[in-house]
C-alpha cells in the first residue's frame, strides 16, 4: 500500500506541475487556474474532511523523496512555457503566465517550504533553487529565521492584522520581509567580518540569479519570454503571500513578562480539508507545522482545538480576495479566539 501511495503520489504531481503545457496546447491556456481555484474548492467540498480512527504517523517508502523530484519536472515547465511563449498572441501570454505562476507558487514554493525546513544540504539546495525560479529568494532566509520566531506578532510581516485587508497586507509583507531577510544576511556577515554586498548574501545571490533567470528568458524567447517568466514569478510570490494572509490573519501571541508568549497551534489557522491537503503536501495543517516547524510534512496531524479556516487554501485565496466578504466570515472567528 506504501509503495502504490508513493507511485500514486509522484505521478500525481508530474500530471499536475506540467499540465499548463498540455492545456496551452489544445488552446486552453486558462485551464490550469479552472482547475486550482474551482475544481479544487468544489472536490474539497464534497469530500472534506478524512477520516481519521488511527492518527499515528505511518511511515512511507520513498515519501521523502517525491518533494524533490519538483525540480526537474520545474524546470521542465519553465522551459516549456518560456519556449511557447513566442508562439502566443499577447493576451494568452499574460493567462498562460498566471496558470504557470499558480503551479510555480501553490506546488512550487509550498514544495520550497518544506525543504527549506529540512537540515539535508540537497533539500536545502532545491529549495533555493525553486525559490531563485519565482524571483522569491529571500524568503529561504526570511521564513525559517524571521517569520517563525516573529509569527503572530506586529514585528512579523506576514502576519496580518485583523481588517487588514489582502491588498494592503502584500506589499507590507513582500517588502518588509525582503528588508529583514536582508538585515538577517548582513547581521550574519557582519560576525563574519563581510560585507552584506559579499555574494555568500543569499538575498543578494538569489536576487542576482533569479535576473540572470529573467535575461535568460529574454535571449531565449525575446520579449514575451521575459514577460511570461516575469510575471508567473510575480503570480507565484503574491500567491504564496495571499497564503501567508489566510495562515495567520488576526492572531497574536501574548506579552508575558515582557516576552512574547511561546508559538503554540492557536497561532496558525488550520485547514483540515484531505483533497487540498494531499495537493499541498499538507501545508494547511499549518498549526501543528508552527507548533514543530522541523516535522516532515507527512507527519503533520490536524489540531481540532486550533482556529479553523471554514474551507482549504484554494477557496481561501478567492475570498481573500473580496474583502468585505472575507471580513464578514473570518472577524467573528477572529473575535472567538481572543
Amino acid at each position: 500500500r506504501g509503495v502504490l501511495t508513493t507511485f500514486f503520489g509522484v505521478l500525481f504531481l508530474a500530471f499536475f506541475t506540467l499540465m499548463p503545457l498540455h492545456w496551452v496546447e489544445i488552446g486552453a491556456p486558462w485551464a490550469s487556474i479552472a482547475v486550482a481555484f474551482i475544481a479544487i474548492p468544489l472536490i474539497d467540498a464534497l469530500v472534506g474532511s478524512p477520516r481519521r480512527a488511527d492518527d499515528r504517523p505511518r511511515p512511507i517508502p520513498f515519501v521523502r523523496w517525491i518533494p524533490r523530484l519538483q525540480l526537474p519536472l520545474q524546470a521542465a515547465l519553465l522551459i516549456g512555457a518560456v519556449r511557447v511563449a513566442p508562439e502566443l498572441p499577447m493576451g494568452q501570454v499574460l493567462v498562460f503566465a498566471v496558470a504557470v505562476g499558480t503551479v510555480t507558487g501553490g506546488m512550487g514554493i509550498t514544495i520550497a517550504h518544506e525543504l527549506g525546513h529540512r537540515s539535508s544540504r540537497l533539500d536545502r539546495a532545491i529549495a533555493r533553487v525553486l525559490l531563485v525560479s519565482v524571483a522569491y529568494g529571500h524568503f529561504f532566509v526570511e521564513h525559517v529565521r524571521g517569520h517563525h520566531v516573529r509569527v503572530a506578532t506586529p514585528d512579523d510581516p506576514a502576519t496580518a492584522p485583523r481588517g487588514m485587508s489582502v491588498y494592503r497586507f502584500i506589499p507590507r509583507s513582500v517588502i518588509g520581509g525582503f528588508r529583514h531577510a536582508w538585515r538577517l544576511e548582513r547581521m550574519r556577515l557582519g560576525r563574519r567580518g563581510r560585507s552584506a554586498w559579499h555574494l555568500s548574501n543569499w538575498v543578494l545571490s538569489g536576487s542576482l540569479l533569479s535576473a540572470g533567470l529573467l535575461a535568460l528568458a529574454a535571449v531565449v524567447a525575446g520579449p514575451k519570454g521575459a514577460l511570461l517568466f516575469g510575471v508567473q514569478a510575480m503570480w507565484a510570490f503574491v500567491l504564496l503571500e495571499i497564503i501567508n494572509y489566510v495562515e495567520h490573519y488576526g492572531l497574536l501571541r501574548r506579552r508575558v513578562g515582557g516576552r512574547y508568549e511561546p508559538v503554540r497551534e492557536e497561532h496558525s489557522w488550520n485547514a483540515d480539508f484531505a483533497v487540498s491537503n494531499w495537493i499541498l503536501f499538507n501545508l494547511q495543517l499549518h498549526s501543528d507545522h508552527h507548533a514543530r516547524m522541523h516535522k516532515p510534512f507527512e507527519q503533520l496531524r490536524t489540531v481540532p482545538a486550533a482556529p479553523q479556516l471554514p474551507a482549504g487554501y484554494p477557496a481561501m485565496v478567492l475570498l481573500a480576495l473580496l474583502p468585505p466578504l472575507w471580513f464578514a466570515v473570518m472577524d467573528s472567528r477572529v473575535a472567538a479566539r481572543a
